[in-house]
């Protein structure tokens, strides 16, 4: 009830509520007093010249059932919530609970993690709890995007090869953790000039990796590049400071190929990665970001193959 912008809702939430409650109490105190219409105890209506409809009242056990819910319901709100905003008389919250639950499990890892306070990223990826742990916390938080086996998919990045687009290192990662990331990329289709520009363009970016390319369309394209190189860079590889992407490496994240690359330069991209600092303990950050870490260790971008 607290997104409610007017007291009135609550008020008519708790009235209708309350009102509810009493008209089941009505009801049963109508029902049972109601006394048969005929001497035969019978409601007087016949069918089918002698089916007869009774006027047998329900049993007293049944009908001091339905008393218990009422009064049952009535003891209900007023302990908890129920009755528009009233919080009730024992305060509990669902939020609250929450909170409680997550400090006692909380507390009681405390001495699970204690003994990695102090390790440096090396002595954790070499402690198989650490990285057991680790493990486990990916699987929970990050598996989703980045896949079981940290090799990423198609627009989330492989964390098992060399290339890093913020920067790399254990406070990089950690902090990208913690902080989430976003990053802009925006459309650029205008400013190339148009659809035969932009295709010119998307050979030149391939051809900076080596790639197949139209080796004409390409150096068509090398001038149309200057609008890119202010976060490309002129030689196209990129710049970690603003996340722009290394184009002459064979990484491709978001899609290889003419079609893509078009795509991406007419369209734009907005990739975000939320922040997990609510979620995780600094402990628990400390000890995934070194086996995130363990997972990208010896492996070279140059070896990776293109998403497709």
């Amino acid at each position: 009830m607290s997104d409610f912008v007017s007291s009135g809702w609550s008020l008519y939430v708790a009235g209708l509520t309350v009102g509810s409650l009493i008209f089941c109490l009505v009801v049963l105190i109508v029902a049972s007093k109601r006394k048969p219409m005929a001497s035969d105890n019978s409601t007087g209506h016949v069918w089918d010249e002698d089916l007869k409809e009774m006027n047998n009242p329900l049993p007293r056990w049944w009908m001091w059932l339905f008393v218990i819910t009422v009064v049952f319901a009535a003891l209900y709100l007023f302990f908890y919530p129920g009755l528009g905003s009233r919080q009730g008389s024992l305060n509990w919250s669902s939020s609250g609970q929450l909170t409680t639950e997550t400090d006692k499990h909380l507390a009681s890892m405390k001495a699970v993690y204690a003994r990695f306070d102090g390790k440096s990223p090396a002595d954790l990826a070499a402690d198989p709890v650490a990285m057991g742990i680790g493990e486990r916390l990916f699987l929970n938080n990050c598996a989703a995007c980045h896949g079981s086996d940290a090799r990423g998919s198609k627009g989330f990045p492989d964390l098992t090869d060399a290339d890093w687009l913020g920067g790399s290192g254990h406070e990089y990662i950690g902090k990208v953790i913690m902080e989430g990331r976003q990053v802009v990329m925006p459309p650029m289709g205008a400013a190339l000039g148009g659809a035969d520009e932009v295709r010119h363009v998307a050979h030149y970016v391939m051809s900076l990796s080596g790639s197949a390319h139209d080796s004409v369309a390409a150096n068509l394209g090398k001038a149309k590049f200057g609008a890119c190189a202010a976060c490309h860079g002129a030689d196209g590889k990129g710049n970690q400071a603003l996340g722009a992407p290394n184009l002459t490496d064979k990484v491709w994240l978001h899609g290889f190929g003419e079609a893509a690359i078009v795509k991406i330069i007419n369209e734009g991209k907005t990739n975000v990665m939320p922040p997990q600092g609510r979620l995780l303990t600094a402990q628990q950050v400390q000890v995934l970001t070194a086996y995130v870490l363990s997972r990208s260790a010896g492996k070279p971008a140059d070896k990776v193959a293109a998403i497709q």
